[in-house]
Parts: C-alpha cells; sequence; structure tokens
C-alpha cells in the first residue's frame, strides 16, 4: 500500500461530520438532560422530552457509525505521514491523542446507549461526568496541535484534513 500525502475525501468528509456531530452532541445536551431529570424525579417524560432525548440519542450512534467507517476507512487507505519538522515527543504524543479520540468517540455512544436504552445509570455517570470532560480534554488538544502545526511548524497537517 503506498502511503497517502493527504486524507482522501471520504475521510475528510467523515472527520469534519463526525466533529460537526460531536459538537452538536455537547453542546446541545440539554434534551437528554431534561429527560434525564425527568425519569430520575417521576419516573416518566413528555413526549417532547423523550423527542429531544432521542435526537441526542440518534445522533450519538451516527457518531459510533461513523467513526467506525473512518477506522475501516484508515485501515484501508492509510493515513500520511507524521510531519518531520514535529518533535518525536509531539508525534507520540499525537499518535497517543489519537487512539484515545478514537476510543472515546467509541465509549461515549455505548456507554449513553447502556444508559438511555439499557437503563445502566452507572454508564450515564460515566458517559456524562468523565468521558465528556475527558472529550473535551482531548478536542482542545486536537485543536491545539493543528493550530501548532499551522503557525509555529508551518506544517501542511491542517490542510491534509481540509483541503487535501
Amino acid at each position: 500500500m503506498n502511503t497517502p500525502v493527504a486524507f482522501s475525501l471520504p475521510q475528510r468528509v467523515l472527520h469534519w461530520l463526525t466533529a460537526g456531530l460531536v459538537f452538536f452532541n455537547l453542546l446541545i445536551p440539554d434534551g437528554m438532560e431534561e429527560w434525564n431529570r425527568s425519569i430520575k424525579r417521576t419516573g416518566s417524560a413528555t413526549a417532547d422530552q423523550v423527542g429531544s432525548a432521542n435526537i441526542h440519542a440518534y445522533v450519538g450512534i451516527t457518531i459510533l457509525i461513523l467513526v467506525v467507517l473512518r477506522l475501516v476507512l484508515r485501515f484501508i487507505q492509510g493515513v500520511p505521514p507524521s510531519s518531520p519538522l514535529e518533535p518525536a515527543i509531539f508525534r507520540a504524543v499525537a499518535k497517543i491523542a489519537h487512539v484515545l479520540l478514537y476510543g472515546l468517540l467509541i465509549a461515549m455512544p455505548v456507554t449513553g446507549m447502556a444508559a438511555y436504552y439499557l437503563g445502566y445509570d452507572g454508564a450515564g455517570d460515566v458517559h456524562a461526568d468523565i468521558l465528556k470532560v475527558a472529550l473535551w480534554a482531548l478536542i482542545a488538544g486536537h485543536v491545539l496541535g493543528a493550530l501548532t502545526h499551522q503557525f509555529y511548524w508551518k506544517t501542511n497537517v491542517l490542510r491534509r484534513m481540509t483541503a487535501g
């Protein structure tokens, strides 16, 4: 297999779709939170609360599907090599961060589904209180790393995931 110089169009589309859906669910979790509060307080929820919670859940399931597709494409098509301008320690950190990011993008929907569909409250606590914070931290690091490449090391790393 040849090593690609940029991510393929399907890889880039899946990346940005995943990013958009992740931000949607991270920034607008109100429907799920209202449903959860109502269930804990009264044992039931309104149709609007269930509908809003379902949107959050369906977006999470979509994220899981997109991440699996991304991993399949990553395995089949490969990824561009790390920039030689990046110090070795940062290349290692980037690899670890990507593994953790993929792991969280799988664990978030799985724990969310376990809580919402199977009623495992502990999974919901892990989902909302632990994994969500870890995901925000990794996203911040991911964005900071891309900006560091663009403006400090002046590499094409950001371009490989945007224009190709």
